[in-house]
C-alpha cells in the first residue's frame, strides 16, 4: 500500500491510482476467478478469428450513481491483460457522479487480450459502486451531520479493504478497522464493544475504568444500552467519569424497549430499539443534570431514509454509526458488452456504443 498515491492524488499530482496501490491475487491472471466462457472465448478467438480490435462498454442502471472501482479495474487491465500498452481505454474517476446507461469505461483492443477480465471488471465496479453510491446517499441524507461507517461486520472481512476504499471516495472518513482504510491511509476507531461490559458483569462504570487503565490518555465513547435502561446508565456513568466521558452509543435491538418507557404511554409512536422519543428523553436527562458535552452517537438499522427523517425533525444526534444498509444490498450492477468490432458498431440487440464527451483517455503506463 502506498499512501503518498493518495495524498499525491488529493493534491491533484496524479490522475489515478495504480497497481502499486491495489495488490492483485496473481490468479486473476491465471483465470481461477474468470467466468469459464470467457477462457473458452478467448481460446477460440486466438486460435479461429484472432486480432480483430474490439471495444468493450461498461454502463449500470442507476440514476445519480456515485462510481467507484475505475482506478482499480484499470490496474487491473494493466496488470493481468495481453500487451495492455495496445489497448486504448477511456475512463470517467472514481467519484464522477453518472446516470444510467451513462458508460464509464470503454476498453479497445484485440479482444484475445483483455476480453477475458470482463466478469472481474463488471464484479469491481459492480461492489465498488454500490458501497460508494449508498455512503453518497447516507451522507446526502445526513446534510453535514457526523457519519461512521460499523459496515466491517457487515459482511466477509476479504470485502473490507475495497468496501473502505469506496466509503472514502463518497466522502465517509471515519471507519471502524484499519482494513477499511488501508488503501487510503485511515486508521479504525472506536472504543468498547459490549463484550467489554460483559466481562465486567455488565457495569459500564467498570467496564469503562478498565479501558482508561489501559489507555489513560484519551476520552471514553461507551455503549450504553447494555442493561436496556440508557438514561439511568448514561447519567450513573457521567457522574461517574466526569469530563472523561466524551460520548454515549445507544445501540439498542430493535426486539427491545427501553426500560425508560416502562412507566410511559407508548400508544402513538413505536417504542422499539433506537427510536427517537428515547434520544430527545436522553439529550434531554443530560443537559438537565449538567453533562451538555456528552455526545449522542445512535447506531442499530439506519439507512439513508431513516437518517433523513430524523435530520429532518433535528433529533438530537451527534454522529450516526451505519453498518449494513452501506453494503447489503447490490445498488448498482454492471454490465460490459462489446459494442465495436474492428471500427463498425458490431453488439448484442439492445446495445450500442453510446458517445460520451466525460470519459478520458488513460496512458500506459499511469506511473
Amino acid at each position: 500500500m502506498d499512501t503518498l498515491e493518495i495524498k499525491l492524488k488529493e493534491e491533484g499530482k496524479i490522475s489515478r491510482l495504480t497497481n502499486k496501490t491495489f495488490q492483485f491475487d496473481k490468479r486473476l491472471g491465471e483465470g481461477f476467478f474468470a467466468a469459464n466462457y470467457f477462457l473458452k472465448s478467448r481460446k477460440i478467438v486466438s486460435e479461429q478469428c484472432p486480432n480483430h480490435i474490439a471495444t468493450m462498454q461498461f454502463f449500470q442502471r442507476t440514476d445519480d450513481c456515485k462510481v467507484c472501482g475505475l482506478d482499480e479495474a484499470i490496474a487491473l487491465i494493466h496488470t493481468f491483460a495481453v500487451h495492455p500498452e495496445e489497448l486504448e481505454i477511456v475512463a470517467l474517476n472514481d467519484g464522477d457522479i453518472v446516470s444510467a446507461n451513462e458508460p464509464v469505461l470503454k476498453i479497445t483492443g484485440k479482444y484475445e487480450n483483455f476480453g477475458f477480465l470482463e466478469s472481474m471488471i463488471d464484479g469491481i465496479l459492480a461492489r465498488r459502486s454500490s458501497v460508494c453510491t449508498n455512503c453518497y446517499r447516507v451522507l446526502k441524507a445526513l446534510d453535514g451531520n457526523d457519519c461512521f461507517s460499523m459496515a466491517d461486520r457487515q459482511d466477509d472481512y476479504l470485502t473490507q479493504i475495497g468496501d473502505g476504499y469506496a466509503t472514502y471516495v463518497a466522502g465517509i472518513k471515519k471507519v471502524s478497522t484499519d482494513a477499511q482504510g488501508y488503501w487510503w491511509g485511515g486508521k479504525g476507531m472506536g472504543t468498547m464493544p459490549h463484550a467489554l461490559i460483559e466481562i465486567a458483569d455488565g457495569d459500564v462504570c467498570r467496564a469503562s475504568d478498565m479501558y482508561l487503565a489501559s489507555y489513560p490518555d484519551t476520552l471514553i465513547t461507551a455503549l450504553i444500552d447494555y442493561n436496556n435502561n440508557v438514561t439511568v446508565d448514561a447519567i450513573k456513568l457521567a457522574k461517574h467519569l466526569g469530563r472523561k466521558l466524551r460520548a454515549i452509543r445507544v445501540d439498542t435491538s430493535k426486539s427491545l424497549i427501553d426500560h425508560y418507557f416502562d412507566d410511559k404511554d407508548t400508544s402513538g409512536f413505536d417504542p422499539h430499539g433506537v427510536c427517537k422519543e428515547l434520544i430527545f428523553s436522553l439529550r434531554k436527562i443530560l443537559d438537565d443534570n449538567g453533562f451538555d458535552y456528552v455526545k449522542i452517537i445512535v447506531s442499530s438499522g439506519f439507512d439513508a431514509k431513516k437518517i433523513e427523517e430524523w435530520v429532518k425533525l433535528k433529533v438530537p444526534v451527534d454522529t450516526y454509526g451505519v453498518g449494513t444498509s452501506l453494503v447489503n444490498n447490490t445498488t448498482v450492477g454492471f454490465t460490459g458488452d462489446l459494442v465495436t468490432l474492428d471500427g463498425h458498431p458490431q453488439a448484442k440487440e439492445g446495445r450500442r456504443d453510446i458517445p460520451s464527451s466525460r470519459l478520458q483517455k488513460v496512458n500506459y503506463p499511469i506511473y
